[in-house]
Formats: C-alpha cells, sequence, structure tokens
C-alpha cells in the first residue's frame, strides 16, 4: 500500500481560480504531500516554459480518457500481441526516456524525474513499460500517479511503432481489473484523440475527480 506522506506546508488555491486559464499558481515545492495535495485538488506540477518556475495547472479544457471508450484499431491489436508488457520494473528508465530533451516539449527536468521518483518510491507513481521480447529491450512505456480510482498519466514515450500506443492499452485494461474510474491525460491530443480521449471542462474534470477520490481500488501492483 502507497505511504501516505507528511502534508503539504502550503495553501493551494483552488484549481476553478484559473477562471479561462490553465494556470492556476507558482510556486511552493515538489515534496510528495504537496504533489499530491495538488493532484487531489484538479492540478498537477509542470514549470512555466522558458522560466524556471514550478506551475500548478489545471486546464479549462481538461484531457480525460474513459475506461470503456478506449478505441483500439486492428494494427495496434497486432503490436500488442508483439510486446510484452509490465508494470513498475523500470521506472526511472521510463522517465528518463520521456525527458528525452531532443523531443518537441520536453518538459521533465532533474527536480520532477527526483519528485516522480520519490512518489514511486512510496507507492503512488507507477510506470507501464512496453518491451521487445525478442531483444529484452524496452521500448516504450507511460508513467503516472494513482490516487484511490484516479489514475494521472503523466508522460509517455516510444522507441519502436505503437509501443507507447501499446503501454495505453495495457494501462486501460489493468485500471478497469483494479476498479480505477477516473484516467486523465492533463490535455487532449491528436494523437490521444484518435485512441478515445475526449476533452472536458474544468468543472466536468473536478466532479469526477471527487467521484475518483472517493472509490476504492486494488493495489496498483496487484
Amino acid at each position: 500500500m502507497p505511504i501516505e506522506p507528511a502534508p503539504t506546508e502550503w495553501e493551494l488555491p483552488p484549481a476553478h481560480a484559473a477562471g479561462e486559464d490553465d494556470l492556476v499558481a507558482l510556486g511552493a515545492d515538489l515534496e510528495p504531500g504537496t504533489v499530491l495535495a495538488a493532484y487531489r485538488a484538479g492540478m498537477f506540477p509542470m514549470h512555466v516554459s522558458g522560466r524556471r518556475m514550478l506551475g500548478w495547472w489545471s486546464p479549462a479544457r481538461r484531457g480525460v480518457l474513459p475506461l470503456d471508450g478506449l478505441e483500439i484499431s486492428r494494427s495496434l491489436r497486432r503490436s500488442c500481441a508483439r510486446y510484452e508488457l509490465r508494470i513498475d520494473t523500470a521506472f526511472d528508465e521510463v522517465l528518463v526516456a520521456c525527458a528525452d530533451p531532443s523531443r518537441e516539449g520536453a518538459w521533465i527536468n532533474a527536480e520532477i524525474r527526483h519528485a516522480y521518483n520519490r512518489l514511486h518510491e512510496m507507492g503512488w507513481a507507477h510506470s507501464i513499460e512496453t518491451w521487445d521480447p525478442t531483444s529484452g529491450r524496452l521500448v516504450g512505456g507511460l508513467y503516472g500517479v494513482h490516487i484511490d480510482g484516479l489514475f494521472a498519466g503523466e508522460s509517455m514515450f516510444h522507441h519502436r511503432t505503437d509501443a507507447s500506443k501499446v503501454a495505453l492499452v495495457g494501462l486501460v485494461e489493468h485500471l478497469r481489473s483494479i476498479g480505477a474510474v477516473l484516467l486523465d491525460v492533463q490535455w487532449l491530443t491528436p494523437h490521444l484523440a484518435t485512441l478515445g480521449a475526449i476533452e472536458i471542462t474544468r468543472a466536468d474534470y473536478l466532479e469526477r475527480l471527487a467521484v475518483a477520490l472517493s472509490t476504492s481500488t486494488a493495489d496498483f501492483t496487484t
């Protein structure tokens, strides 16, 4: 079971304080208690582009992937059969791959990496990994935070065709099996839309979040 950290020393503003903006607040820290409090309030951390300042974000239009709405093409089903899925066997390797500075929009720095590794060690952050059974190499994956019935997806990567999509398929199947009810993908992208992700209002997201946080699930690594 996850270890509950010491509570945050910061008073975080409500997510709706951002109005039509996505950025709610600046500052605070990345202590485990602060990060978990933010997720429970509908926010997530990311540094502001071009600045060293830590931002707390709650998109006015939030991306979610309904767990009963995943769309799997025939080619993706074939890809699923080619790879092996694992959970939490290479968490930091997934983080490093997601943080590759050559990727467009790369945002994961050493501070973020350290923070999520701490959450992983405490049982809150998890990775779904796609492995090539022939070479034994990690070829794709994703990571995020699991709290009650919520899984907040953070980032994904692939080194082979469909490898990140296969990880997402595995994640959705796993979340269903443990009783989770909400998969947050932060912002809707064309890539995620092809898999069934949709965009909802912040108010709708916060209502769904309240339900998720009152939903008990099996342990993520069960």
